[in-house]
Order: C-alpha cells, then structure tokens, then sequence
C-alpha cells in the first residue's frame, strides 16, 4: 500500500486542518467535536443544512460546505460514521432560527446516529426534519444498509436545497423538495479496481486484471455481478439500463445527469462515459437539460465510476443553476 499520508490514524485529522489551512475564508473546522461549519454561519433567518458520514468520499461533504450548499458537514472516520454529538452540534453551530435540514445517506450508523442527534436538538429547541437518500438501483439491502444505499443524488440534493436555502425557503418547503429530488434521482456504479482504506492496508475486494465489478458501493463493498472488461458503451449500457427502468424514465423527460469518478478516474474516460450515457438517453428520447461531469463521490483510490439521472422540473432547474461557493462546487459567483 503506498499513500501519501502520515499515519493511518491521523489521516481524517490531517485532512481537516489542510482543508481549514486552504479555505479559510469559506469554511471553519471545528475539532472536538470535528465538524466543517461555513464562515458565516449561523445565517439568521435560513434553514441551515447539515450532512455527513464517513471520511473517504471527497469532496463529499465536507467539500460542499459554503454558500448555496451546506452549512456543515459531519466527518467520521474513514468509511465509519460520523457521531451524534458531531451531528449535535454541527446543527448548534448553523441554527439560525429557521430551521434545521439533516441530509442522510441510507447507511444504517448514518441514519440511527442523525436520528439520535435530530432528538436531542430538538430537545434544545431546534426544528430539525431529515431527508434521507436511497438512490442506489443495485441493492435492496447491503453490508451497510437496510433498503437502497444512498449514493450520487445526495450530491444533487444538496446542491438543490441549499439554492432554496439561500432563497429563504420554509424548512418544511426544503424538506419537501428534498423528498422529491430523492425520489426522482436513480444511480449506480462500478469499478475497475477495489480501494485500500488506510486502516486495513488491504483491497476492499479482489478483481482480476480482465474482470469489472458492476454495482458496487462507494465503501468499497462488492457489486451485483462480476464480468470481463468492455468498452465504454458496453458499461454505460450495464448501469444505465437498470437505473432508467427503475424510476422508470421516458421519453419526453429532461433530466440531469451525472457522471461521477469514484477517485481514481481519469476525467478523459469520464468524458467518454458521458458521450456514451447521451447516445443511449437520445436513443429513448430523454433529453439531458443539466449535467456534471467529474469525481464528486469517490471511494479513496477505487478506478470507475458511477451515474445518476434525476427528472427535473422548473423548481429543480433553477436551485440547480442559483450560485454556489464551496470548495468542491462552485459557480454563479
């Protein structure tokens, strides 16, 4: 194993004060308990948006905290969930008497940890409401999860709600709209190779050189089959189809699609992905109105990729569009 760390133990730690070190003016990471806050927060009259899970998907979350996304994000270890009194005060820390949004993952320690943290704010006179994704088509239950994990949309949905945010939406407003980008978003990935966590030193799963893992999740956990190498067109056809006939998406609807490197990808191969991904939606008469194109939810080294699509209507569009300024996002400003 060779990575460019200090000591296995040390790596979220680390990570967290060059983050605090590159983006002061944008974020503050606070240590104990460890949570990344924007630098104005709390903002007086918003809904605050708060996120989170294991470290090892950058820029996810942490990544998305600024203007137009999140208020804060909760890191846990690598690939291990973040704790309640992380998520407890992160949502201290961004309350500003509209509100409190927690954006979930369905991951079972994700999910009972916000649920406990969301208790006991609420307790301390803080409206909180949850959103939880589900996205993932590969899976109805997994090492992690009861039911579908959740995976791309949350980028998406947090990108949408915190646009509304910014807009001085009710948190029942931008609850709901979040419940709808979830329920309209589908994904699924694969990978070319397994990721090495710093811990185990070991690979999450064994490929041969000529074999693909088709429905993998971004902890590294194996997929839904297994099968020789092809072309590009061949593996967008394999994730594709599964997440078109699930919603299941038609022709005449206008989508956004996103094609994501899960940390070892290199963008050339995403772009020819992408190229593939549009041929086939042409093929069934969807129309691509929005896209985004790079590794936004990565499983540390792992080679490959996944893609979600989500139906957008008028108000998805233009909380997609309004400006965002986060270390990992960033337009309109």
């Amino acid at each position: 194993m060779k990575k460019l760390i200090n000591a296995p133990d040390d790596v979220v730690l680390d990570a967290l004060q060059g983050v605090q070190a590159a983006y002061p003016d944008r974020v503050r990471v606070n240590y104990e308990p460890r949570y990344v806050v924007r630098a104005d927060a709390p903002v007086s009259g918003k809904v605050g948006l708060v996120s989170g899970g294991g470290s090892g998907h950058e820029p996810m979350h942490g990544g998305f905290v600024g203007p137009g996304m999140l208020d804060a994000a909760c890191p846990g270890e690598v690939f291990t969930s973040p704790t309640p009194d992380q998520m407890q005060a992160a949502t201290q820390a961004v309350s500003g008497g509209a509100g409190v949004l927690h954006i979930v993952k369905n991951y079972t320690g994700d999910v009972m940890n916000f649920d406990m943290a969301a208790d006991l704010t609420r307790a301390d006179g803080v409206e909180v409401e949850s959103v939880v994704t589900n996205d993932d088509v590969a899976v109805e239950d997994s090492l992690y999860t009861a039911g579908r994990r959740g995976v791309g949309i949350t980028v998406i949905l947090e990108k949408i709600c915190g646009g509304a945010a910014e807009d001085r939406r009710s948190l029942q407003e931008v609850a709901e709209l979040g419940r709808r980008v979830n329920a309209n978003g589908r994904s699924m990935g694969m990978a070319l190779t397994p990721c090495i966590t710093p811990g185990s030193g070991q690979p999450s799963f064994e490929l041969a050189d000529d074999e693909v893992e088709i429905g993998i999740g971004i902890h590294g956990e194996p997929g839904r089959f297994r099968e020789k190498i092809g072309p590009a067109s061949q593996i967008a056809e394999r994730l594709l189809t599964p997440i078109v006939e699930d919603l299941p998406f038609s022709s005449g609807d206008r989508v956004l699609a996103f094609v994501n490197g899960m940390g070892g990808t290199p963008e050339i191969e995403l772009y020819v992905l992408y190229n593939e991904v549009g041929k086939l939606l042409h093929e069934r008469g969807v129309q691509i109105e929005r896209n985004l194109i790079g590794s936004y939810i990565t499983s540390l080294e792992m080679q490959g990729c996944s893609i979600t699509l989500l139906k957008l209507d008028e108000e998805m569009t233009r909380y997609w569009d309004a400006p965002v300024n986060t270390p990992g996002l960033r337009w309109g400003v």
